[in-house]
Order: C-alpha cells, then structure tokens, then sequence
C-alpha cells in the first residue's frame, strides 16, 4: 500500500492520521517510516546527552526495531477488525523520559539513573499501548523534570532557543514533525510550558485523572500527566485513552470531551471567558501582551462575552516552596549516594529539597493551599466564568544554554512559571494552545483556559473552536 496524495504522512495530525489508517489508504507502517525519515532529516543526528548548539535533539533514545514490531501489530489489528481497533491505533508516539516502558531504559535525561532498565510498564504507557500506538522513542526532559527550559534541546523555530520544559523534547518532537502525539508531566507547567514555546497544544486535566504509576516523580502532590499535539483535538483521543481503562467507558467528563469545531460564525455565543490582573504583577513581554489582546479578541468575535475581573488569592510563595520541595525529596531521598553525578542546577535543586524537607510545615502549607483552592472555585462560580484566558507564559522562547547552570533554580520565582504553577496548587485542568507568532520576535506565544475541576470538555471545545477559526495553529518556519 502507497501513502496517496502530496502531503507527507509524517504532517498529518493524530485525527487525519487515525482516519488514513482506517480507511487503509495509510498503513501504520508507513506512518512510522514517515516520521522515522522526519526525525533522520530534522533532528541534527543521532540522540546526544547534551545536544548540539545546531541540532533540536528531542530525543534521547529510538527504538526502531520496537517501533517496527507494534507498528506492523496496529496493521494487523486495523486490518482484521478496523471498528473494533483504537482511533490511536498505529499513530506514532514521543514519551517523555520519564514514563517506565518494560525492559527499556528510562533515565529522566540524567547520568544519575545511567543504566536503569523498567520491570514493567508505566500505567499511562501500557493504557496507549493497549490502544495501539507505536512508540517512536524516549524524548528529553529537563533532568528529572526539575526546570522549564530543557536545554539540550533546541527550538524547532529557532535552534538557539529553549523549546522549554520539562517536557522540552515531546514539544520539539510535534514542533518538527517528527511525531503526531506525545506524552509530557507538568508539575508547575511542564506540558504548558514547552506547547507554548514551542507553538504546539496541550491539556492538563483535573489532578488525578490521569494515573502517574511507573513514571518518575518530582513532586507527587502536583504533578499531572499529560497529553501534548500540534492541537488541542488532536490532544483529546489521546486524553480519553490516559484517562481510561482499556475494555472500559470513559466517565462522564471524559466522555464528554469534543474532537470537532462547533457549527456557524459564532460558536463561544453564551460563553463567559474572564481575563484577571495577574499579568499585571508580572514583567510579561509585548509580544506575549499582544498575542493575549488577539486571543481576547478572537473569543469575542466568536460570540464569548469577555470580562475584567480581579484574580483569587494565590497559592503564598513560602508555602509553594514548602510543597515542592518537600515532596521533591521523597524520591530524591534514595538517590543521595549518586549526588555528584547531577548537572550543577539540578544538584542545587536537591539540595534544597532535603533542607526544606519538614513534615509539620508541609501539612500546614497543604492545608492553606486547599483554602487557596477552594477560594478559586468559589471565584469562577460566583462570577459564573466557564474560562479563565491569560499567557502560558510571560515570554517568547529564550536563548538556551544555561539552565542547568548553579543559581538557575526551578520553582518559586522562576519567570516561566509565573503564570502556570497557581494551576497545579489548585488542580484545575487547563488546556493550552498557541495564540500566534509574535510580531516582534517570530516565536510563538501561548494561550491559556483555565476552569475549574471536570471543566475539560468546556476548554477543550473553546479551544477547538478558537483553533479551527480565529487562532489556527502555526508552524514553524523551517517545518
């Protein structure tokens, strides 16, 4: 079977790839050679531990002989019951290198864990591999997750810049083409952050949906999985399968999530989308401020009503600190002999969580962080808001290179995090798309909707509907 038509299988979203393979005008097998060619033409070589200066680097590890074996399975199976199978069936993934994967190294991009295999498989990567999907590789994380610029990777738009993180080498991946899907954890902003520097979609779900067994923890009490595509709709089959048990029915949140634009030139009609002060108290590029002002814009062309409002508190600084960090050292704890072989931020890092590590303090800050929660979801009811809009972040893509250098901590006071982290301490689901390239700079700026829990289906739907009319996705120049 030949690939019909001019477009490279490897350009094709999940939907449009999902529809070739169960119409049999694609094979997954030659979806996977697609984006196999992609990754030898785009990636700047074979996959290094710190990345060239000219080369993106997304990956750390390929495996092409598994690649091959499941996607020649997903043929199989679209082949004798096309109905029956998976819409994820034979659609080729990135996973960030923190999800276990049985008999596969998983290393969190670190010389620390050097030679660690998994048992078993992670839930979130045995519940799409039960649908189908074809393991492209492992993608390069900040080291341990533990940053948001994941400098050995290069910014597909512009190779001297950071794709962000930590999820920096999945996002770089969509960027490139070089994969239609891929896997990311956010525990301040790490599928949000790198989507919105690197001009790709992503959806943090309400805390807990996802299961996070068998992936490397940062800090378990905020972190989130989380699926990252070149759209949001492209994010949601992806989405239904992290959430659910395979041989099961999605429950009703998931099931309710849209994969298709709504009809007619005003599709938010009856939407209420509210814009805060926040950005206010942060330095925020005019890039970014412009880009926000035509998201503001677009929604109120398709029909939103749009209003002004004064934020919630926030989660206090010393409390975030608290949280983080305590919750780092729980997994770091058993890491101490092999402190010397950490890069030097990440090394600061974990020493700070073992410093702040007190369990009398963290129970005191959990406890003022589920106030500070419930008095966002009292903010969005008593404002009858179904959207929060602001930056995912309050800059273009920065000049990589030195964020694994000493003082260049992640967490509390980092810029990247400035708007991103409030929704891990309140668990709210967000979901992230690009609002254009900014005029100034050329690289992308992020857009994000916030609600409050189980609001899934309303973002996603705003957003399809936004991407599929006012806010297209962009791409790369080189792409």
């Amino acid at each position: 079977m030949t690939a019909t038509g001019a477009t490279d299988p490897a350009d094709l979203g999940v939907l449009e790839a999902a529809a070739r393979l169960r119409s049999r005008s694609l094979s997954a097998v030659e979806l996977l050679d697609a984006c196999q060619a992609r990754i030898a033409a785009r990636n700047g070589g074979e996959p290094t531990f710190d990345g060239a200066p000219d080369a993106i680097n997304a990956w750390v590890r390929l495996y092409p002989e598994l690649a091959l074996e499941l996607a020649r399975a997903a043929d199989e199976r679209l082949a004798g019951d096309p109905g029956g199978a998976s819409p994820l069936c034979g659609i080729p993934l990135a996973l960030k290198d923190l999800f276990a994967v049985r008999r596969l190294p998983v290393t969190a991009s670190s010389r620390v864990l050097e030679g660690n295999v998994a048992e078993a498989d992670s839930a979130a990567w045995w519940r799409l591999r039960e649908r189908g999907m074809v393991l492209l590789g492992h993608t390069h994380t900040h080291e341990f997750a533990a940053g948001g610029t994941t400098d050995q990777v290069g910014n597909p738009w512009a190779v001297d810049r950071s794709s962000g993180g930590s999820s920096g080498g999945s996002a770089a991946a969509l960027a490139a083409g070089m994969a239609p899907a891929a896997i990311g954890t956010d525990t301040a902003g790490s599928v949000r952050i790198p989507a919105a520097l690197s001009g790709v979609s992503s959806i943090k779900a309400t805390y807990g949906r996802v299961p996070d067994e068998g992936c490397i923890p940062l800090a378990p009490s905020l972190d989130h999985v989380g699926p990252m595509a070149r759209t949001v709709a492209d994010c949601v089959p992806l989405m239904v399968a992290l959430a659910t048990e395979p041989g099961s029915d999605p429950d009703p949140t998931i099931a309710g999530l849209p994969v298709a634009p709504r009809p007619g030139p005003r599709p938010l009609e009856g939407v209420r989308i509210a814009i805060t002060d926040r950005p206010d108290g942060v330095d925020t590029e005019p890039d970014v401020l412009d880009r926000l002002d035509d998201a503001r814009r677009a929604c109120e062309r398709l029909g939103a009503e749009v209003v002004e409002l004064a934020a919630a508190p926030d989660v206090e600084p010393e409390d975030s600190v608290t949280i983080m960090f305590h919750d780092v050292w729980r997994y770091h704890s058993g890491l101490v002999d092999s402190a010397d072989r950490y890069r030097e931020s990440i090394r600061e890092f974990v020493d700070i969580a073992r410093r702040v590590h007190d369990p009398v303090a963290y129970d005191a800050a959990q406890q003022r962080r589920a106030s500070m929660a419930e008095g966002w979801r009292t903010w969005f009811a008593q404002h009858r808001i179904d959207a929060l809009l602001e930056p995912t972040v309050p800059m273009t893509a920065p000049l990589r290179g030195d964020g694994y250098d000493p003082g260049h901590l992640g967490g509390e006071g980092d810029p990247l995090i400035a708007f991103t982290a409030t929704w891990n301490f309140t668990r709210f689901p967000v979901v992230t798309l690009s609002a254009g390239a900014g005029p100034r700079t050329g690289l992308p700026v992020g857009a994000s909707l916030i609600g409050p829990p189980d609001a899934e289906p309303v973002l996603a739907q705003i957003a399809i509907d936004l991407q599929a009319g006012e806010l297209p996705p962009p791409r790369p120049p080189a792409a």
